[in-house]
């Protein structure tokens, strides 16, 4: 197989590439290495094994087209992206431009030069907006959504909130649309949280990771400065392990012509939600340290709740997470662990 990976030095990215590699196919990466912690996954991947690196940007459209006439992937995961609500606010042009007009290039080059390729496309949860059109309730330590006990399916209605929601739902739309219209053997993968190792998270990315290494800092020294979070700290993620999304990515790869055209909502489901004061509760008591934190005001249209219910993935590819909430935990503590070692 030839998997060609679009953001290919990204924590998603170069865990997939390094596991195409793994399995011995052809490789072609693609990424700007705009990102923190690019050049270190870029790196990485070069222990694991020979592939084509294109130090590019998916919004030149020349560059995406070539790639594609080159390579002819039989697979192409398009991860390239911006991934920040704060940066599409402070500069939705930008925003607009890495996520509508690179997906736009992206579809544009595979319908040109590459019609049968199989096209997967990293979307997010946050297409659906804000989901306050549905009722909470406070608990102590999260809010939970009686009127969605398994999390939140693929029929709730759209509603594009952020430059973010906006950029990321027309190149999910666009996905959906190039199949349609077009017959491109595309999927479409609405993800909630992410997690795990090769993920230099920050402020405005990684939520689980940015906390690990804060925990880790508060560990290193007890006297480092409180940390921010926005909100009450009640809001709910479901978390997904890296491992266990680099299958769900292959099984579609393998299995196009049965998800084609659809669009799926991934993550850890509700055995593997958690609130951001239940995932620093872990914390303390798995380091042994005890977390300061301040809070600030919500962000924009941030979700109280957003956990995928991961039926109709299961339907369709039989996939469902295996690795647990706690060790995936365990595990990124680990990695950030050597990271902060190196």
């Amino acid at each position: 197989m030839r998997y060609l990976i679009t953001g290919g030095c990204g924590f998603l990215g170069s865990n997939l590439a390094a596991e195409a590699l793994r399995r011995g196919d052809e490789l072609c990466v693609i990424d700007n290495l705009y990102r923190v912690g690019s050049r270190e996954n870029l790196a990485w991947l070069r222990t694991k094994g020979e592939f084509l690196n294109i130090e590019g940007d998916v919004r030149d459209a020349a560059t995406v087209m070539n790639a594609v006439a080159d390579f002819r992937p039989d697979v192409v995961f398009h991860l390239a992206g911006q991934v920040a609500m704060t940066t599409s606010i402070k500069d939705p042009r930008l925003d607009f431009e890495i996520n509508a007009l690179g997906t736009l290039n992206v579809l544009e080059a595979v319908r040109s030069v590459s019609p049968k390729s199989a096209v997967i496309y990293s979307s997010t949860n946050k297409v659906y907006g804000d989901l306050e059109q549905f009722h909470y309730d406070e608990q102590p330590t999260r809010y939970v959504c009686p009127d969605a006990p398994n999390g939140f399916g693929e029929g709730v209605p759209l509603d594009f909130h952020s430059p973010y929601g906006c950029s990321k739902g027309a190149a999910d739309q666009y996905m959906l649309d190039y199949h349609r219209i077009f017959g491109l053997h595309t999927a479409v993968f609405r993800h909630s949280s992410i997690f795990g190792g090769r993920q230099f998270s920050t402020e405005d990315q990684g939520w689980v990771g940015w906390f690990v290494r804060k925990a880790l800092e508060r560990l290193a020294d007890p006297t480092t400065a409180p940390f921010t979070i926005c909100g009450t700290g009640k809001q709910v993620r479901d978390v997904l392990f890296v491992d266990d999304l680099i299958a769900c990515y292959f099984s579609a790869a393998a299995n196009i012509q049965a998800c084609q055209g659809q669009a799926f909502n991934i993550g850890g489901g509700m055995a593997n939600s958690l609130s951001l004061v239940e995932l620093f509760a872990h914390l303390e008591a798995h380091l042994d340290v005890k977390l300061s934190y301040e809070g600030l005001p919500w962000r924009c249209s941030d979700q109280r709740i957003f956990v995928a219910d991961t039926q109709k993935v299961r339907d369709y590819l039989g996939w469902q997470p295996r690795i647990s909430m706690a060790e995936g935990l365990a595990r990124m503590i680990d990695w950030a662990r050597e990271c902060a070692n190196d």
